[in-house]
C-alpha cells in the first residue's frame, strides 16, 4: 500500500465517519466503495471491518446497559448459520460485483417497512436477521439498511436500539475481518495483511468524526433527517451502480 492510499483511507475514514454521524449507514457505503477502489477486495473488507468493529464495539460498551441480550444471543445464532452458509457456497465477489451489491443494498430503505411486520424481538426474526445480515455484511462488507427492517416494529427504546445494533454489527464486522483474513494469511503470510498503524490511526479518526457528526444531528429535524438520508443514500446507490456498470 502506497503513502498516498493511507493517507486518503484517512481521510475519507474522517469524512464518512462524520456523515455516519449525521446520517448513520451512508458513511459505511461510501468508505467500502473508496476502499475497493484503492485496495484489494480482501484488503477493503478487512480495513472497514477493523474500524467498523471498533467504531461499533465502542457505541455497544458505551450504552451497554441498553443492549437486549436476548435478542443478541439470538442473532449469534443466526449469524453462525449465514457465514457457514458462505463457506458451503465458495464464492466472493470480485471488484464489479461488490460494487453491485453496494449499490444495490442502499435500495433497501425504499422497501415498505410497515408491511413486512418483521420484528428483531422474535427470536425466530432475530435468528434470520444473524442470517441474512452476516450473509450481505460478509460479502458487501456493509448491511445498515437490510439490518433497520428488523428494528421497526420492535417495541424498544431509541437507546436500546442504537445499542443493540451497535452490538450485533460489531460481531458482523469481526466476523468478516476473519472471514477475509484467513485466505490472505494462508496465501501470502501475515506480511499481506493491512498495515496496524492505519487501523490504529484509523480508530481515533472515525471516533473523531462521529462525535462531529453527532453536533449537527443535535441541531437536525426528524422530517429533515429522513428526507436528506434517503436522497443521499439513493445517491450513493446509484453511483455504485453506475460503477458496476462501467459506465464510469
Amino acid at each position: 500500500m502506497t503513502m498516498l492510499a493511507a493517507q486518503i483511507i484517512l481521510l475519507t475514514t474522517l469524512a464518512t465517519s462524520f456523515i455516519s454521524g449525521i446520517f448513520g449507514m451512508a458513511g459505511g457505503l461510501i468508505l467500502m466503495g473508496v476502499l475497493a477502489a484503492l485496495v484489494s477486495v480482501a484488503m477493503a473488507m478487512i480495513i472497514h471491518g477493523s474500524i467498523q468493529m471498533v467504531a461499533n464495539g465502542y457505541r455497544a460498551y458505551l450504552l451497554r446497559d441498553a443492549i437486549d441480550w436476548q435478542v443478541f444471543r439470538a442473532y449469534c445464532l443466526g449469524a453462525g448459520l449465514g457465514v457457514a452458509a458462505l463457506f458451503f457456497v465458495s464464492w466472493t465477489p470480485e471488484k464489479r460485483a461488490l460494487y453491485l451489491l453496494l449499490g444495490l443494498t442502499p435500495m433497501l430503505i425504499w422497501l415498505p417497512k410497515d408491511r413486512l411486520h418483521l420484528d428483531i424481538k422474535r427470536t425466530d426474526h432475530a435468528i434470520l436477521a444473524g442470517a441474512l445480515v452476516q450473509g450481505l455484511n460478509t460479502l458487501a462488507g456493509v448491511a445498515g439498511p437490510l439490518l433497520d427492517l428488523f428494528f421497526v416494529r420492535a417495541e424498544m427504546t431509541r437507546q436500546q436500539i442504537v445499542a443493540t445494533k451497535s452490538v450485533t454489527q460489531c460481531l458482523s464486522h469481526l466476523i468478516k475481518v476473519g472471514f477475509w483474513s484467513v485466505p490472505v494469511v494462508s496465501a501470502a503470510g501475515w506480511a499481506a495483511m493491512p498495515p496496524y498503524w492505519l487501523i490504529l490511526a484509523a480508530i481515533p479518526l472515525s471516533m473523531m468524526g462521529t462525535k462531529l457528526g453527532g453536533l449537527i444531528l443535535e441541531r437536525m429535524t426528524d422530517v429533515n433527517f429522513r428526507h436528506w438520508m434517503k436522497g443521499l443514500v439513493t445517491v450513493i446507490g446509484c453511483v455504485f451502480l453506475m460503477r458496476a456498470a462501467g459506465l464510469y
